[in-house]
């Protein structure tokens, strides 16, 4: 089982959109049992608490509902997950600062920034911070993370040669 870990800075907005539509494309793929993800933040302001009501509400108009509950990223989760995907270059660089103190090492095929998965944008490596923008910002960082974890799965599929359940069809 490969674990994977999207990571932004509260956990309510970014990171839980991208472990629903990663969750959901897996669902759909036929990988449940040979991918899982989470979701976590490099800050603790809003531990314990569901998504940004705009980010619930942004997912449920695309058939996706968002039940996480806001939690830190830690040292623990460098134990626990196999690849963490952050939202922008300050979540990256937090996570690799913990990874480098917890283990000494710099691991570049690792530790990712989503839009590194984004086949229509090349020039830009964050996604956007809806917290304190309008709907338009939510329904934009729906769309990064539908793209980029699309890219996201298939680059894991040919990593590690994953193959598909028997029975179940993909959906293009």
């Amino acid at each position: 089982m490969l674990n994977i870990l999207f990571v932004c800075y509260g956990n309510i907005c970014r990171s839980p959109v991208a472990e629903g539509v990663f969750r959901q494309l897996v669902a759909e793929t036929g990988f449940e049992e040979q991918l899982s993800c989470d979701s976590a933040g490099t800050a603790s302001f809003h531990i314990g608490q569901l998504p940004d009501r705009r980010t619930r509400e942004n997912a449920l108009e695309h058939g996706l509902t968002l039940s996480h509950r806001a939690r830190r990223f830690t040292g623990d989760d460098l134990a626990q997950f196999d690849y963490f995907v952050a939202m922008d270059e300050t979540n990256l660089e937090a996570i690799e600062k913990l990874n480098y103190r917890s283990t000494g090492l710099y691991s570049n095929d690792t530790i990712f920034l989503l839009r590194e998965f984004d086949p229509d944008v090349s020039d830009q490596p964050n996604v956007p911070d809806p917290y304190y923008e309008g709907p338009e910002v939510f329904e934009d960082v729906y769309q990064i993370a539908l793209r980029c974890c699309r890219q996201l799965l298939t680059y894991l599929i040919q990593q590690h040669s994953l193959t598909e359940k028997k029975g179940k069809e993909t959906k293009e």
